[in-house]
């Protein structure tokens, strides 16, 4: 039974080791879904793609985080396969302790994923951990979903220009994105350059990556458009969607103000 509870905590503990480097990561500029993924492939030693990995190599920080995490996560899952070893290698153990081990076993995960999907649970270890981290490293903490109000629809994307793109081959001030309410915070280059609050001169090519931010479903729209009368049109749908939303805004601080 010990053997049971004792990977059942080094699961758990494993699981905060993770959430609390995806938060790191965030810190440090990486999207949570990104800094999630970053996290649980360096713990379990899986690798990532090499564009991803160079933003991680070749960030002192970052490279720092993941390289923790991977000495912990080489400890975490030999760990984890010596107590399944003594958990289920047991001979002298009958069928109603096998039944047992196994249910407290099954349990215990179920309760695990419970916890780790739980919003609630979520906001609060990130509140104790941002805490933990501001106090005691040296990592400079930074709320960049606060800085940019990435609530109510809006979100920054990564929009990777292939062939046939709306945007390929084209100046960001003829796309006027800015009139479907979307902002190019930067362009990374094929060749790995880095292009920072674009000018409306700068080219868009094809293999560029673009850093956006705007309306969820402005992003979406944008991230599959086509060249040609159909992306044409899509534009001329979305800046008219715009318009209408700065209109409503407008109209409700008018009524506000009356208030």
């Amino acid at each position: 039974m010990a053997s049971v509870l004792s990977l059942i905590v080094i699961i758990t503990i494993s699981m905060l080791m993770t959430r609390v480097a995806t938060i790191a990561l965030v810190h440090t500029g990486l999207s949570e879904p990104v800094a999630r993924f970053q996290a649980r492939s360096a713990f379990t030693g899986v690798g990532f793609s090499t564009r991803e990995s160079e933003r991680i190599v070749s960030h002192p920080v970052r490279r720092r985080i993941i390289m923790i995490l991977m000495l912990l996560g080489n400890v975490g899952i030999i760990s984890v396969l010596a107590s399944l070893v003594l958990t289920f290698m047991d001979s002298r153990a009958g069928s109603f302790e096998w039944l047992y081990r196994t249910l407290t076993l099954v349990a215990g995960l179920v309760g695990l994923w419970y916890l780790s999907t739980s919003a609630w649970v979520n906001r609060w270890l990130s509140r104790r951990i941002n805490y933990w981290l501001n106090r005691h490293t040296d990592i400079q903490v930074k709320d960049f979903s606060s800085i940019l109000h990435l609530a109510n629809g809006y979100q920054i994307t990564e929009i990777l220009i292939e062939e046939g793109h709306w945007m390929a081959d084209k100046k960001l001030i003829t796309l006027q994105l800015r009139q479907e309410g979307l902002n190019v915070l930067g362009i990374e280059k094929e060749d790995g350059h880095y292009v920072g609050l674009p000018h409306g001169e700068t080219m868009v090519c094809v293999n560029d990556l673009l850093i956006v931010y705007g309306k969820d479903d402005a992003l979406v729209h944008l991230q599959h458009r086509k060249k040609g009368l159909a992306g044409r049109r899509e534009h001329r749908k979305a800046v008219a969607e715009q318009q209408k939303r700065e209109r409503e805004a407008m109209k409700r601080e008018k009524e506000a103000v009356k208030v």
